[in-house]
């Protein structure tokens, strides 16, 4: 009897982690799909024993934008490659005076906000209607918490991602209005965590906060942000080189069943 096969995690990185498998890679795959082409190759390779799937999400040097990320074709090549969770790493601006730049946050909620991304699998032929009321697998927010608090860099928990469409920062205005009902405001996490939803794949989203968004009367600086990401890519690659082995164990969740009562 052969043995069975190995869960795979995916890892998506997003500024400041372009790989986890140091300066050798992984083994690259290109895949084809039926949206495109993925942001850049998928390397492969293992940490902590477990096959990790990792994918820088602005491609090779940093060079797309969060807008014309193509995050379909991004999560159909995971799922396809066997990906059946997925970890991502954002960087995010600060809503809140007591989340300050360098902070790690959970979030276990969002509101989108973004205006022009295509934002489900299911274009035509059979309706799907999934339920994203909790959008983030609780498996794997439950494990990077006690991976977090382990490794001494907490992550802060319950909090909400508003994402906007970008690449342009917030005005005053809106930043105020963004306060009022979310936490932390990035620009990549819709459509990214919908259609793992679509696709039964379970998901999280480790955020480092990295500059007050400009409600604190201070306009947001693209240096500002790069800065504090390089401080923190350090730390975050610690945490994913101890929460990934944590994840190889088969899941208690129902995400892969999210298609099981949604069709119409």
């Amino acid at each position: 009897m052969s043995a069975p096969a190995r869960r795979a995690i995916g890892v998506i990185g997003g500024s400041g982690i372009a790989s986890i498998f140091g300066d050798a890679g992984g083994r690259p795959h290109r895949v084809a799909t039926p949206w495109g082409a993925p942001s850049a190759a998928i390397e492969e390779g293992e940490v902590g024993g477990v096959r990790v799937l990792f994918l820088a999400r602005h491609g090779e040097g940093h060079s797309i934008p969060p807008h014309r990320i193509n995050y379909r074709a991004n999560i159909d090549a995971l799922r396809a490659l066997g990906a059946e969770a997925i970890v991502t790493v954002s960087s995010v601006g600060s809503l809140r005076e007591e989340l300050a730049p360098g902070t790690f946050v959970l979030p276990v909620q969002f509101v989108d906000w973004t205006k022009q991304r295509p934002t489900t699998f299911f274009d035509g032929g059979r309706v799907y209607h999934v339920s994203v009321a909790d959008p983030f697998c609780p498996d794997l927010l439950a494990t990077a918490r006690t991976v977090g608090r382990e490794a001494g860099t907490p992550f802060v928990d319950g909090k909400t991602y508003v994402c906007v469409e970008g690449p342009r920062f917030s005005t005053r205005a809106e930043s105020a209005l963004f306060r009022s009902f979310a936490d932390v405001i990035g620009m990549t996490l819709v459509p990214e965590v919908t259609l793992a939803r679509e696709r039964g794949i379970c998901y999280a989203c480790l955020a480092m906060v990295t500059d007050y968004d400009v409600w604190a009367e201070r306009p947001v600086e693209a240096s500002e942000i790069v800065a504090t990401m390089h401080r923190n890519a350090d730390r975050m690659r610690a945490l994913l080189a101890a929460l990934v082995p944590r994840l190889a164990h088969p899941p208690t969740c129902r995400c892969a069943h999210a298609l099981d009562d949604a069709g119409v």
